[in-house]
């Protein structure tokens, strides 16, 4: 007997050919969109009776493009990871990353993070596209450290700032920070404090019907349904983050920074990842005020320090990450990155 290829529900409203046209034609307008978002931000923040280069106007300008940038990152990543796991199931995904397999995955993972130019606030829709697809929590760790920690944005503008040889060093110490950090995040069984929801979604099946039976338009409606769930959940923390960035961002004075991480004292480093971690800037923003510490005095490792607490460890991305994660695990998150900042910002002083 021949089984019927179908949908895991039966069709309503929308026809097959609408969605074969309309996703495609969503795409090409969230690419358009994302590619002029610095130009709307700059429009939208000069219908506000604020000079632009106030506190206020940076503060709103840095919101009003910070908000559809995540939002968009997150939409499109949420819905190709519901898509594909209707090709690979929690359970395919963690048997392909089991084992010595496993060990690869934190480098790569890295190395991923490495070679995409995001912040960490907008690495956690990616972050939240691997749990949900079921990939090793600890692999998604060494992707959420290393993309906006070293991400090629940054990098870049650090070796034009202090030169190869120092820049390539912070490549190797941040690599390893993210791969190590990942690994030692992954051997402690961290799974049990993911909120409910995730740990449902990883543990829920792909669909009602075996996955050869589903036809294209029933894998994106599968895309579609995961936005409405995970979205659904974090939008408005999404915006709480960013609004306390934005402030951060714009009110925030370098004068007190400098205070702080003008000397050598041993208490620099420390009190820099302080400092450093309640702010949201992604790794372009932050360069400048490295380059603007380096010249008031301020230690290259304490800056360094400084730098990769506000990229890697912000608050707004902690409280994006709060939907996602249990706060217990957000704690063990920052204290193991926080040593390995600390390691560098140590290092980094005592031999240079």
């Amino acid at each position: 007997m021949t089984v019927e290829t179908h949908d895991p529900a039966p069709h309503r409203g929308a026809p097959d050919w609408l969605w074969y046209v309309g996703v495609p034609a969503v795409g090409v307008v969230f690419y358009l969109l994302y590619g002029q978002l610095i130009a709307i931000s700059e429009w939208m923040t000069a219908l506000f009776p604020v000079a632009r280069d106030s506190h206020t106007g940076e503060a709103i300008a840095f919101f009003v493009y910070d908000v559809p940038k995540v939002l968009l990152l997150l939409t499109g990543i949420v819905f190709v990871t519901g898509v594909l796991r209707s090709w690979f199931s929690p359970e395919k995904t963690r048997a392909i990353l089991a084992g010595k397999r496993q060990v690869w995955g934190y480098p790569l993972a890295s190395l991923l993070g490495v070679l995409t130019p995001f912040c960490s606030c907008s690495s956690v829709p990616i972050f939240i596209g691997f749990v949900s697809a079921g990939i090793p929590l600890g692999v998604t760790f060494s992707f959420l450290i290393a993309g906006p920690m070293v991400g090629p944005v940054g990098l870049g503008l650090l070796y034009g700032l202090v030169g190869w040889e120092i820049a390539t060093i912070y490549l190797v110490f941040g690599f390893t920070i993210a791969t190590v950090a990942g690994f030692a995040l992954g051997r402690m069984g961290l799974e049990r404090y993911l909120q409910d929801w995730v740990r449902e979604l990883n543990a829920g099946p792909i669909g009602d019907l075996p996955e050869e039976r589903l036809t294209l338009v029933g894998r994106l409606k599968m895309g579609l349904d995961q936005v409405r769930e995970i979205v659904g959940k974090v939008w408005i923390w999404v915006l709480v983050g960013i609004g306390i960035g934005a402030a951060i961002h714009g009110y925030v004075p370098e004068a007190v920074m400098l205070r702080i991480m003008g000397g050598e004292a041993w208490w620099s480093v420390p009190a820099a990842v302080v400092v450093g971690v309640p702010m949201y800037t992604n790794a372009a923003g932050v360069i400048p005020i490295v380059e603007a510490l380096l010249g008031k005095g301020a230690a290259l490792g304490t800056t360094l320090a400084f730098m990769m607490s506000v990229i890697a460890l912000s608050l707004p991305e902690m409280i994006i990450l709060k939907q996602v994660l249990k706060l217990r695990l957000i704690a063990i998150f920052i204290t193991v990155v926080s040593a390995g900042i600390l390691a560098t910002g140590f290092l980094f002083n005592a031999i240079l």
